[in-house]
């Protein structure tokens, strides 16, 4: 990648996934007692946070950080140098951070479409990785940077905080464990309420952005201003859609729950729509996915973001198991029972330290089975969201009425979908006449090539890995 290729290649073939190792590190050895020096890359919100996070921890240094909007660098490095961050560097470009010998790890809290690149780039750089959820934009970019793990054996941690949590492992365990009987379906709610983002017009960007930089491997043909610097989750070239923004924690959560042999779903279904705001956003705020995997167990996912008088705020995971009883908040609800029974999570394995503490420890070891999040998990975490989001995008209008779904014979998805037909219908206030739903196909899957097979699979597959700009192209397996 010398600038654009400063690591030389070399062939690289992946069969499967072997276990997570460091078998063949590049990064420096970190004692325990020498100071880790970090590079941020995005600096708005999430990049806030890894700031803060990880000068929190002891013996760590700021020493870049990374953003095309060079005025929010210069705010940024001014700031920190105000927290005794006397050596920090501030650059718009990613690469001059990763040239720098010094630099241990590089954290990443960038758009969507950069988070894969920049994983990466980091492992073969030598240096470990924190990166945003999702990891990867698309399934493809996901299965690289799995193999930039293994090959430069770099820890790399997904910034899904909810593998630090110790109790989340507990329940999880005993769930595994058969606790309550086999877990049926595994269910994860991104219900919060946001709202229009209107219409900007088509503009040059703003002096003080670095556009090229901004996109990245994003093939995007005019600026407008609903891009930066939030509003690019809801455009597919950039984003995810809320399923995997905010819903990548409580999808991966819920394939967390899944027997632990299972990797990707083999079948996936998605139908929703964008309602009301009727703005320049491409991506559903209302949505209902499902997946099965190879076992028979499944993932049921819901999105629902408008807003209206009694909203009902979820972002949280369910577990339903097959002889009919369920999991809800910290209650084992009983088949038939509406009394739920308290349980207890207890505590399972999982590198203590938190969030921002458990990556440090995991580099200082030099240790990637440490990460909490590792890069398998966040790959087949990634996926789910990908594989549901792929069967909206090929999805066809029709009728906006409670029979729009083609769920077979799964009564368990008519009823989940019922429920949020009867919410868009009576709370949102949607009428059926002249409006619509998207339903998406069945998307069949092969979990080992990861390509999907199929009557659909011709336009499944072109949705698996984007296009890129020729200067930041994501690397074939055979050359990372």
């Amino acid at each position: 990648m010398n600038r654009r290729h400063f690591i030389q290649s070399t062939a690289f073939a992946l069969s499967g996934f072997p276990s997570i190792s460091n078998a063949k590190s590049a990064h420096r050895v970190i004692g325990a007692n020498d100071r880790i020096r970090i590079a941020v890359a995005g600096l708005n919100s999430r990049g806030k946070s890894h700031i803060n996070g990880f000068l929190g921890q002891k013996n760590v240094e700021i020493a870049y950080v990374i953003d095309p909007d060079k005025r929010l660098l210069s705010r940024t490095v001014e700031s920190l140098k105000g927290r005794g961050q006397k050596n920090i560097k501030g650059v718009t470009d990613v690469r001059t951070a990763l040239e720098d010998k010094d630099v241990d790890a590089l954290t990443i809290a960038t758009p969507n479409h950069w988070h894969s690149l920049m994983t990466i780039w980091g492992a073969q750089s030598g240096k470990h990785v924190y990166v945003e959820k999702p990891m990867s934009h698309d399934v493809f970019e996901g299965r690289i940077a799995v193999a930039a793990q293994q090959k430069y054996g770099v820890v790399i941690q997904h910034g899904t905080q909810q593998r630090s949590d110790a109790s989340r492992a507990g329940l999880h365990e005993q769930i595994k464990a058969g606790k309550w009987g086999r877990l049926k379906i595994s269910y994860g709610y991104c219900c919060k309420p946001r709202g229009s983002i209107g219409h900007k017009n088509i503009s040059p960007p703003p002096a003080h952005l670095d556009w090229n930089l901004w996109k990245g491997p994003a093939v995007i043909e005019k600026f407008h201003g609903n891009y930066v610097h939030y509003n690019w989750h809801w455009f597919w070239v950039t984003g995810n859609g809320d399923l995997n923004n905010q819903g990548t924690h409580q999808l991966d959560v819920a394939r967390w729950a899944i027997d632990d042999d299972q990797t990707h779903p083999v079948r996936t279904m998605a139908i929703g729509g964008r309602y009301q705001w009727r703005d320049q956003g491409e991506t559903p705020n209302s949505m209902f996915g499902m997946a099965e995997y190879a076992n028979g167990q499944q993932v049921f996912f819901n999105v629902r973001n408008v807003n209206y008088k009694g909203y009902k705020r979820q972002v949280e995971n369910q577990y339903y198991f097959e002889d009919g009883g369920r999991i809800i908040g910290k209650s084992y609800y009983p088949k038939g029972s509406d009394k739920g029974e308290k349980i207890e999570f207890g505590k399972g394995k999982v590198t203590p330290g938190g969030t921002w503490g458990s990556f440090i420890a995991a580099c200082r070891a030099g240790k990637p089975e440490m990460a909490n999040g590792n890069v398998k998990d966040a790959h087949y975490g990634c996926v789910l969201g990908h594989l549901i989001n792929n069967s909206y995008r090929l999805g066809k209008k029709v009728p906006f009425n409670q029979k729009a779904g083609h769920f077979e014979d799964n009564k368990e998805a008519s009823e989940h979908f019922g429920k949020l037909h009867e919410i868009m219908g009576k709370g949102v206030g949607i009428p059926e006449k002249d409006n619509t739903y998207t339903v998406g196909p069945w998307l069949t899957f092969d979990a080992k090539k990861e390509r999907h097979t199929g009557e659909y699979a011709d336009d499944a597959n072109e949705l698996l890995q984007d296009t890129n700009n020729a200067e930041f192209k994501v690397p074939e397996l055979n050359d990372v």
